[in-house]
């Protein structure tokens, strides 16, 4: 298949009907790479590190889940095109953890009854499940996230989020800019460029001359993007506590977003959770662009490991 990412894109007949049989098509394995080793945050190391991994009995320090997401861009753009990066809705449920030198790949599968959504699949080289979901340009569509979403109810007796309610926004922050060189803070301590030099799917459109302009914001770092001013936004956790990805669902409204650009961030908690081992809540971050069109809305379950805290009652730890 030539490479989705050029503007001279021959799209595969068969990927780009609209209806029809359904149509699975899988890209080549890729061996994502981890680049939140040294992340931090509440002067405590991440999931990412090794240690902290070890502690939690994890086989490793995990690769952040919206990684997965550039190895669907070449499908997802051989399926749509250009409406992929303007329009665009990616929404996984993060299965299994993956570790530095794990292959991945990426499967997408055509709906013989709709043309704007595939449900999307990503596993490991023996086969383990990575990821599940939808990926969509359609302007509404049910994902299994937003699914996941309705089941959500609150626990009986919040530790580490009982500060957190439905409905809580964030404070405002100042406008935040991803240019090629921007570091991205604690959360985040890598670059764009960094992150191009060993990302698994590279578009000439993330550093150079686009259709839109300038260079674009890959799917995959929109949530560093909303992400990066998190801690600033007054959403209180106790802490030493350690979080990790659930669920995420990146949506373009009126994309793609671009380098260089001021975007402002609201945040919104729509729903707490809790599963064994963790309390969780979900959040929606719109994202608007400097005239305050919303531009881009990503929907985060964040969970955070209830032996992680301290001073978790013992009695509601998990036996």
């Amino acid at each position: 298949m030539p490479n989705p990412h050029l503007p001279d894109l021959a799209v595969p007949a068969e990927l780009a009907a609209g209806f029809g049989t359904p149509l699975t098509v899988s890209g080549p394995l890729r061996r994502p790479h981890q680049m939140l080793a040294e992340q931090s945050y509440a002067d405590h190391a991440s999931i990412h590190d090794g240690s902290i991994a070890d502690d939690l009995g994890l086989a490793g320090a995990p690769i952040e889940g919206p990684t997965h997401f550039s190895q669907f861009d070449p499908l997802l753009v051989a399926r749509w095109g250009r409406r992929w990066f303007e329009r665009g809705r990616i929404s996984a449920h993060f299965r299994t953890m993956c570790v530095e030198g794990d292959e991945v790949r990426a499967t997408v599968t055509t709906l013989p009854d709709d043309p704007e959504t595939v449900t999307i699949h990503a596993e490991k080289g023996d086969g383990t499940a990575v990821l599940s979901g939808h990926a969509s340009v359609a302007d509404e569509v049910d994902t299994e996230v937003r699914a996941r979403l309705a089941r959500a109810s609150a626990p009986d007796r919040p530790v580490i989020l009982e500060r957190l309610s439905v409905g809580q926004r964030g404070r405002d922050t100042a406008p935040v800019t991803m240019g090629l060189d921007t570091h991205m803070g604690e959360m985040y301590p890598f670059t764009l460029r960094d992150k191009l030099d060993r990302i698994t799917e590279r578009s000439p459109f993330y550093d150079g001359p686009s259709p839109w302009g300038g260079p674009i914001v890959p799917f995959e770092m929109v949530s560093v993007l909303t992400m990066c001013t998190s801690h600033l936004a007054g959403f209180e956790r106790r802490e030493p506590s350690i979080g990790l990805f659930l669920d995420l669902e990146v949506r373009i409204l009126d994309g793609p977003l671009l380098l260089d650009t001021p975007y402002t961030l609201d945040r919104e908690i729509v729903a707490l959770g809790e599963s064994r081992r963790t309390e969780s809540y979900w959040t929606v971050t719109t994202v608007r662009d400097p005239d305050g069109r919303a531009v881009a809305e990503v929907l985060l379950h964040e969970g955070v490991f209830k032996e992680s805290y301290p001073g978790y009652p013992p009695e509601l730890l998990p036996s």
